[in-house]
């Protein structure tokens, strides 16, 4: 998958560069990182390369003497497998999961038979029942530790192979280790074997990677949620009239497709033939429908809500609005990448330094005048009890216990790190309608009609399918307002409902023009009286406590929308807050990065197509239950009912979470302050080493319990 764009060189002349993008599911850390960004940046022909680690995707700009199979091959020496994302789009690499979650269970079911056994043999059992014991737990270890240990085996043989090294190098060095160590104390009778250390070690750490892989396919649910609102293709005519199904990627400019009421649009276009009204919220995020006529502009995505039409296509496949925003997404998300880089590089150096320190540890005790035997288990001990256990599950720990608080309070978290940047968040921007509103046109002054006016006017409402008619029918029969016997009803396209009562004239039709200026939205006649009708979205219930809930945390709030400038305006003043009208996808991330560029951390909320890219840009996002689907996906969090007091609730339960982790940090680093030394010293067997290791695992996890009530 690549686009080509032109750049400058030093000398002035003009290069033409393509952006390739490769799928990269093998990259595991910020040495992987580095190693891609370093070894194929550096390439002759390539401009630049960064890497999307969330997504687990490289992108690539280069000059006409480097092709995508070129590039595949050099990461190929890298050690790593590289896909187009013309083959693998979203980056997902499913079967990498589905091993992952066998593996898990395996070890689960691994440890939890052999800590049966551990229990009789630490209560004292007798030599040959320790012995049958220690036998019986082999035969389970064994096949479990080579099964579930396969995801970090081989990833640490493949970065070994290649001449570098990662996270999972340590790891199965002491998974390992420690099996070999304890079937050597079986088979010759030694004094203690720790076959559950290594299981248990190793469900610790597969539990986290499968944690990780759940995530990261949530964060690629966002752009395929996107790409699902495109519609397949389109009818196009030809020259003598008659028409023949044409695929979306195969539409092109000057094609004229017919769409029926009720589609999608498949590419943009300008109407050549019919009216009609329109869907827009992809790009506005305004609910009310929008009317097109002959030479106005329609958008890939939008919904035809009521005649069907003629359109002569400006714009398909990549070109179209909807492609622009999913390649907005989908840029705006590599700085997700940051915050993972961040905690990949305060662990980039722990495998050389546990290396280190075992290796060490094992000399020293050598020098010292010991056996290899007890050099070689004191070096295992170190190994084992410098596992990051502890330190790993600091901050995934405690997301899950804070996000099902949340849960119980109507909000989901989809990504586990979205609690840290909700913590720092100190600005929220908001959508306005269907986020501070609830969506929904409610018409207004109802209760001005008379009971026969009222039962007119829903009899004609229902006979529409209009959303202004069927805004006006739900009013009404919640009112519990019966229909009138109206005869001979019409609808005209573009003028409204008419019939017949009582031998008069009846209708909701549009208003006058004087009447629309005012905010009138139809007009109900019944005979020779007009009644003036005004549709409104209204302030969800809350939103004025869930504002002042914000200024007490020191997060200003303020709107950005890409409704008209009157609606903004009113909501914008019945809260207090400044605002944007009128603003597309761009404009909404133009006021972010503007925020950003200023060291603020952004919140936004919305609910559209058109709040995607913003979402996705922001340093964290939530989106209503109502949302739409593909905004639901962008979205760190969503919020269900009606309640806007979620917004607060979020921030305040992140903060309360990221005051935890930092506890839990304290708490795992002290822990390897006193235990490793003892290690060192030969204190601690490797036994006890994943006995310590396994403590510190549970004092973390008790810690972060305390977050049950974080969402409040």
């Amino acid at each position: 998958m690549n686009s080509s764009i032109a750049a400058t060189d030093f000398t002035g002349d003009v290069r033409h560069l393509e952006d390739s993008r490769f799928a990269v599911p093998g990259m595991r850390c910020a040495g992987c990182i580095a190693k891609l960004e370093s070894g194929i940046g550096g390439l002759a022909g390539v401009a630049a390369a960064r890497v999307n680690f969330s997504a687990k995707q490289l992108a690539v700009s280069h000059d006409e003497s480097i092709d995508d199979r070129a590039l595949i091959a050099e990461i190929g020496k890298l050690g790593f497998e590289a896909q187009p994302l013309s083959v693998n789009p979203l980056g997902a690499d499913h079967a990498e999961r589905r091993q992952l979650t066998r593996a898990l269970g395996v070890s689960g079911f691994g440890m939890m038979n052999i800590m049966l056994l551990s229990v009789s043999i630490w209560s004292g059992a007798a030599d040959i029942t320790r012995e049958l014991f220690y036998w019986l737990s082999a035969m389970i270890a064994v096949p479990v530790v080579a099964y579930a240990g396969r995801p970090f085996f081989s990833s640490a043989w493949m970065a070994l192979r290649h001449g570098r090294t990662n996270m999972d190098v340590p790891i199965s060095i002491g998974v390992l280790l420690a099996t070999g160590m304890s079937m050597y104390e079986t088979v010759f009778g030694g004094g203690e074997a720790y076959f559950e250390g290594s299981v248990m070690l190793l469900f610790f750490l597969l539990a986290g990677r499968v944690l990780d892989a759940m995530m990261r396919d949530r964060a690629r649910a966002g752009i395929e949620a996107l790409l699902r609102q495109q519609a397949p293709g389109a009818m196009v005519l030809d020259g003598i009239g008659a028409t023949r199904w044409v695929k979306a990627a195969d539409l092109k400019p000057g094609d004229r497709m017919l769409v029926a009421a009720g589609e999608n649009f498949a590419a943009d276009g300008v109407i050549e033939d019919g009216s009609t009204s329109c869907d827009l919220s992809l790009i506005s995020g305004e609910s009310a429908p929008q009317r097109r006529t002959a030479d106005d502009t329609v958008l890939a995505g939008s919904v035809n809500l009521s005649a069907p039409v003629t359109v002569r296509i400006t714009a398909a496949g990549p070109d179209t609005i909807i492609a622009d925003i999913a390649r907005l997404m989908d840029e705006a998300g590599q700085s997700r990448g940051r915050y993972v880089r961040i905690a990949d590089r305060a662990a980039k150096l722990y495998a050389p330094a546990v290396h280190a320190l075992a290796a060490l540890s094992c000399v020293g005790w050598l020098i010292a005048g010991a056996g290899w035997h007890q050099a070689l288990t004191i070096a295992t001990a170190v190994l084992i009890i410098t596992c990051p256990c502890a330190l790993g599950l600091a901050v995934p720990v405690s997301q899950v216990v804070a996000a099902g608080a949340l849960m119980r309070r109507g909000i989901l978290v989809k990504d586990g790190s979205a609690l840290e940047r909700f913590a720092l968040v100190d600005r929220a921007l908001f959508d306005k309608t269907g986020t501070l509103t609830l969506g929904r046109m409610e018409p207004l002054g109802l209760e001005a009609l008379s009971a026969e006016q009222a039962s007119v006017a829903l009899a004609l409402a229902q006979s529409s399918r209009h959303p202004i008619s069927r805004a006006l029918h739900r009013a009404l029969k919640e009112r519990g307002v019966s229909p009138a016997p109206v005869e001979q009803i019409g609808e005209e396209q573009g003028r409204g409902v008419h019939g017949l009562y009582r031998g008069a004239r009846v209708a909701l039709e549009r208003p006058a023009q004087d009447a629309a200026t005012t905010g009138a939205a139809t007009r109900l006649v019944v005979g020779d009286t007009h009644i003036d009708i005004m549709l409104a979205d209204g302030l969800r219930p809350d939103a004025g406590q869930a504002m002042a809930r914000l200024a007490a945390l020191n997060v200003p709030a303020s709107i950005v929308s890409g409704d008209r400038e009157e609606a903004v305006t009113q909501i914008a003043t019945a809260l207090g807050l400044p605002a944007q009208a009128h603003a597309l996808p761009q404009d909404k991330i133009a006021a972010i990065q503007a925020l950003q560029a200023e060291g603020h951390k952004v919140l936004m909320v919305g609910d559209g197509l058109n709040d995607g890219p913003a979402l996705a840009a922001a340093n964290a996002s939530l989106a209503p239950g109502s949302a739409t689907d593909m905004g639901q996906q962008a979205a760190d969090a969503v919020f269900t009912g009606d309640s806007l007091v979620a917004v607060p609730v979020m921030i305040d339960a992140a903060r309360r979470t990221m005051r935890v982790v930092r506890e839990n940090f304290v708490l795992a680093i002290g822990y390897n302050v006193l235990a490793v030394p003892l290690a060192i010293l030969g204190y601690v067997t490797p036994l006890l080493a994943a006995i310590a290791m396994s403590t510190s695992s549970v004092i973390v996890i008790a810690n972060a319990l305390r977050l049950r009530s974080c969402a409040r």
